[in-house]
């Protein structure tokens, strides 16, 4: 029997927390500043059941996510199709999931690709060392020698400062006009409103004059990687985004080796931009249908 789903909420964040610490692989999906952010996008819902947390999302159609718990402690051919009991769609399965599920009868998966996370070293971005940083070590350099920007790590003080940004932001790039650009203002801003009750949730930016000219949001995914769920910068100012990215890294990601900047969901220019800094990995992720 399917569990009973219910909205994603802030009052559960720890015990999420706890049981995704278990997973043996954790990509940027599900880390509860995304699930928060893209809950009402997406239409994210949760179950409780035993000794895991099932995610539903419900736009624009209904599928699966991978549910998040002690994977390697459960039987998987006995429990999905003990909760499925008709023709279900998965998506976003991390790999070792995926290896766990390819003896199910009646699922059948596939790599997408589109999900992939794009991992890089921390040290790498922060030095920006060798020919293959040279232009990322140059706009930097450009940004350093032009402008004298004051570095601020995000608290609530500095949320209006950072919304009037994203409102300029999404002029400049014309929002209303892009259904994607829309729904990701739409989780920027379902972030900044529960800045305070988000517990791992923290940030940088840059400003000018009292201005945000940039802006970046992030959260630990594990001892090891940080993840950068949003990042946002004025266009009127060459290099700005090589400067919040290496900054932002310099400043805020001691201790952590990886960095994790989610995935390019098929867009061209996108996935050029993140290949532009060298992932050294990516996490990779299934889609499935399971037909019971």
């Amino acid at each position: 029997m399917e569990p009973a789903f219910h909205p994603v909420s802030l009052q559960e964040q720890s015990e999420y927390k706890e049981l995704l610490s278990q997973c043996p692989q954790i990509t940027s999906d599900y880390s509860f500043g995304n699930l928060w952010a893209w809950r009402d996008v997406y239409g994210l819902e949760w179950a409780w059941r035993e000794d895991l947390v099932w995610i539903r999302q419900t736009k624009p159609h209904v599928c699966y996510w991978a549910p998040v718990g002690p994977w390697h402690q459960v039987k998987w051919s006995q429990r999905l199709p003990h909760f499925f009991s008709e023709k279900s769609s998965f998506t976003r399965i991390p790999e070792l999931l995926a290896r766990s599920w390819e003896d199910i009868p009646g699922l059948s998966l596939e790599p997408n690709p589109d999900h992939w996370d794009y991992i890089y070293s921390v040290p790498e971005l922060v030095e920006l060392k060798g020919n293959k940083f040279h232009k990322k070590r140059n706009l930097l350099r450009q940004f350093q020698k032009h402008y004298q920007a004051e570095y601020v790590r995000l608290d609530p003080s500095h949320i209006e400062q950072v919304l009037i940004l994203q409102t300029e932001w999404c002029l400049w790039r014309e929002c209303e006009d892009s259904a994607t650009l829309e729904k990701e203002n739409e989780a920027i801003l379902a972030t900044l409103r529960e800045w305070q009750n988000l517990e791992d949730v923290f940030g940088g930016g840059l400003r000018m004059d009292g201005n945000m000219i940039a802006y970046t949001v992030a959260e630990p995914l594990d001892s090891e990687t940080l993840v950068i769920h949003f990042e946002k910068a004025c266009p009127t100012y060459k290099g700005v985004y090589q400067a919040i990215n290496q900054i932002f890294l310099e400043r805020e990601a001691q201790g952590f080796t990886y960095v994790n900047r989610e995935q390019d969901l098929g867009d061209p220019g996108i996935r050029q931009a993140k290949q532009s800094y060298n992932p050294v990995r990516y996490e990779k992720k299934y889609s499935g249908i399971l037909k019971v």
